[in-house]
């Protein structure tokens, strides 16, 4: 700070001092200048790092792609979606219910007698009863092994002396060998119930005796060779499959991450509502659906998430909006930004109106679609309004400048608006991609249960098992005997949709 009699004593000094001061002045701005321009820089850079570390704090299940057993101890309050029905919880009136029914014809009867008066005491032996109750016990039998043995004749032609011998069946070439519904039940427990190998001969030992009363035990190897064989029945059935994946108008797809001999592998479905496929690869991107040979062969609509190796293929595209809600949810809360609101807002009354639309119609007029159309719009002017393009000066890295969350969302919606809303252009789309990853989720469960595979074979093994179930699960087959079919040599074959 110059005081005053500085200022004078500059001003006698004569027109030259006062030229180097002001010059002096003039260095010390500059210098100040470039000093607060370097700490905004840093400021907005602490800023943008401080916001970002807020964000993936504040992520959890209800407002992004985490899975709820990421939440920790500190669980989010639920927020649904889901506009509420007004109806109470359980069973709604009009529902058959299960209760049990007695049968006319019991396996066994067993007669209670009266034998002598409950007030007088004089016996009612040799009386014969007016009338009977009846209270019928529904349990399960001891399950025991049930051994058949077969029997080949040997004879020697009396003529040359050939040793002639009878063939046995295909489910009797060896000495002692389980038979199919053995073997059925033994996958049904692997790979529909999801019980490890050990755990799986623990609970026939629990539940089997052989002939003699004593404990099944079932090797792990025998186990092994079970699924094993259920896997080779299965080929001309898994190919049937993505044959009808092919020829699907929709299919979703998804992938998630497993457990491979001590190594990340990805495992990758495709559904539909009568179809499942499986695949394991090491890897989770193009390699994989290269090797997969789905989706570059698909010429329908693909659902899924925004994973960019999916638009490498030329198949239309659909984007799950249940993502797209839950990262609105985190821009609307953490980034307090109206037009994420407003997006959700959005997006869940266009999906009323498909819904109630569908029982009338199979498409929106045109005057709805384009209102819907221009409020989208409007809606991403509004973001991109609240989100201006960073003012970054240019540096040495490659790449462009890392944008927020919010820039990215409105990006997406931006560049892909005809996928977002695939849902309200073909009433067959869609809103989400909550299919695929429900049948995702027993894979997740399997690895909780039994842990990760052993070997990749053992993960093909599942992959096509598991296709097979839950395709027929799907299709309202009972999935024991569907297993039990393909040990027969007789696999079952999924029905294409009409």
């Amino acid at each position: 700070m110059i005081t005053r009699e500085q200022i004078l004593a500059i001003y006698h000094a004569g027109p030259q001092a006062v030229i180097e001061v002001v010059e002096a002045l003039q260095g010390q701005v500059e210098h100040l200048s470039a000093s607060i321009a370097e700490q905004a820089e840093i400021i907005a850079q602490l800023s943008g790092r401080a916001q970002a570390l807020q964000g993936r704090l504040a992520k959890d299940s209800h407002n992004s792609s985490k899975p709820p057993s990421s939440d920790g101890p500190r669980k989010p309050t639920p927020k649904s979606l889901r506009k509420p029905t007004g109806r109470r919880v359980g069973g709604q009136p009009g529902h058959p219910g299960n209760t049990l029914q007695m049968v006319d014809k019991p396996d066994e009867i067993i007669p209670h007698r009266v034998e002598h008066c409950q007030a007088c005491q004089r016996s009612l032996k040799h009386l014969p009863a007016n009338d009977v109750e009846k209270h019928q016990v529904f349990d399960l039998p001891p399950l025991r092994l049930r051994v058949t043995e077969h029997q080949g004749e040997i004879k020697v032609c009396p003529r040359c002396g050939q040793v002639n011998k009878a063939a046995f069946p295909d489910d009797a070439q060896n000495p002692v060998q389980y038979g199919p519904r053995m073997k059925s039940f033994t996958v049904y427990l692997t790979s529909y119930q999801l019980l490890p190998y050990e755990r799986t001969g623990e609970l026939i030992s629990d539940l089997v005796s052989d002939a003699e009363g004593k404990p099944v035990q079932v090797s792990v190897a025998t186990l092994c060779h079970a699924n094993q064989t259920c896997y080779e029945g299965l080929e001309t059935v898994e190919q049937k499959i993505k044959e009808q994946l092919l020829a699907s108008p929709v299919v979703n797809f998804d992938e998630t991450g497993l457990h491979c001999n001590g190594h990340r592998h990805w495992l990758h479905a495709a559904s539909t509502p009568e179809l499942t496929y499986y695949a394991s690869h090491p890897k989770r991107g193009g390699d994989a659906m290269e090797a997969i040979n789905l989706l570059p062969q698909f010429d329908g609509t693909a659902i899924h998430d925004y994973w960019k190796p999916y638009f490498l293929y030329s198949c239309d595209h659909g984007l799950c909006n249940a993502h797209h809600l839950r990262e609105l949810v985190f821009v609307e809360e953490q980034y307090h930004q109206p037009w994420a609101s407003q997006m959700k807002a959005l997006l869940l009354e266009i999906k009323d109106t498909v819904e109630q639309t569908q029982p009338q119609a199979d498409h929106l007029d045109e005057r709805t679609l384009k209102r819907f159309e221009r409020r989208y719009r409007q809606i991403i002017k509004a973001g991109e309004q609240e989100n201006p393009p960073l003012q970054i000066p240019p540096t040495n890295k490659r790449g462009k400048p890392k944008q927020s969350k919010p820039q990215n969302l409105l990006a997406r919606f931006k560049k892909h608006p005809t996928e977002v809303l695939a849902f309200m252009y073909d009433f067959n789309v869609p809103f989400d991609n909550n299919l695929v990853e429900r049948d995702l989720r027993m894979m997740k469960v399997k690895q909780k249960i039994s842990g990760c595979f052993r070997s990749e074979d053992g993960a093909r093994f599942f992959c096509r098992i598991r296709s097979y179930i839950s395709t027929m699960k799907k299709q309202g087959r009972n999935v024991l005997e569907a297993i039990q079919s393909v040990f027969a040599g007789n696999p079952l074959v999924p029905i294409p949709k009409r």
